[in-house]
């Protein structure tokens, strides 16, 4: 088996909340290009932005709304209502827009998407802003995405170097293997092959299990299998990371590339030297470059983009 990382040479498609790329469409008039956030990354993907709340027919500005009820999920069900500050019934046309939503990203072949949390539609983990609670996450557009699959990444993390970093390769690896190929045993071996030490990271008993799992197979895998194997591994890539868990991970493999290269990385610290997890993240990427560029596996970072560049 070829030894070096998994290379995605088409660029990722994410979608993103509009006022999050800086389209003025809240209902204040205001946006944010937070996509600033990372730079000359920028440019490794192709965006498609979408606001739900003007799908859904409302203009700018416009009054706030809020989920009268649980969670978006329940206005889906039925359950619970979107109201607007003016007391105006909502729920219809939220519900419209956020199809609309959920149709251009299926269009565009979407499978991943940047989210405002603090939005009644397309929050997933809270639902108001300020510590104003108006409603419980997720939000109805949210909701909908989470419930579908969607690789769902919060805006706010984009500004923290160690967090992008984190969602970015667990992003990479995520379209990867959700467009993966795999009819057989030895399909699933050499997934798992490469898949074993992120999902060790993030979560080590459900690794150790499913590793005696296979362990243990001993025909072909029938078409149901391979479907919960690889959805079991999708929805573990969705979770983040913890810093503590990133860093051993760096280490670990950084002793691997020098025991495999006999050489060192200039800007990798010892692992008891402090630093700020800008530091980290720029040691992350320097692991990454060179081990590419080696042809060394780096386990915690199993697919890179390389694309044209």
């Amino acid at each position: 088996m070829d030894q070096g990382p998994l290379v995605l040479k088409e660029k990722p498609i994410v979608g993103i909340s509009a006022c999050c790329m800086g389209s003025p469409v809240r209902y204040n008039g205001k946006g944010w290009n937070l996509l600033e956030s990372i730079g000359r990354e920028k440019g490794d993907f192709i965006w498609v932005p979408v606001c739900t709340e003007v799908l859904s027919g409302m203009g700018v500005p416009r009054d706030p709304i809020h989920i009268a009820g649980d969670s978006g999920k329940d206005v889906w069900e039925g359950d619970a209502r979107v109201i607007s500050r003016g007391r105006r019934d909502l729920t219809q046309d939220i519900l419209e827009g956020c199809r609309m939503g959920a149709k251009v990203l299926e269009k565009a072949n979407v499978k991943a998407y940047v989210y405002l949390d603090g939005s009644p539609s397309c929050g997933v983990y809270r639902t108001s802003l300020k510590n104003k609670r108006l409603g419980k996450p997720p939000g109805v557009f949210g909701s909908y995405l989470y419930d579908h699959g969607y690789f769902l990444i919060p805006v706010l993390d984009l500004q923290s170097p160690l967090r992008w970093w984190d969602w970015k390769r667990r992003l990479l690896a995520y379209l990867w293997l959700e467009q993966a190929s795999i009819t057989n045993k030895k399909d699933i071996y050499d997934v798992w092959y490469r898949y074993k030490f992120i999902c060790q990271e993030l979560d080590e008993p459900w690794a150790r299990e499913k590793g005696h799992e296979l362990a243990n197979l001993k025909k072909d895998p029938d078409e149901e299998y391979i479907h919960f194997f690889k959805k079991e591994i999708l929805d573990l890539l969705r979770r983040p990371s913890k810093s503590n868990k990133i860093i051993n991970s760096l280490w670990k493999n950084y002793s691997f590339y020098r025991r495999k290269t006999g050489e060192t990385i200039e800007g990798i610290l010892e692992p008891d030297t402090k630093r700020n997890i800008t530091t980290v993240a720029k040691e992350l990427s320097m692991m990454e470059r060179a081990a590419f560029d080696k042809g060394v596996f780096f386990g915690t970072s199993p697919v890179v983009y390389r694309g044209n560049r």
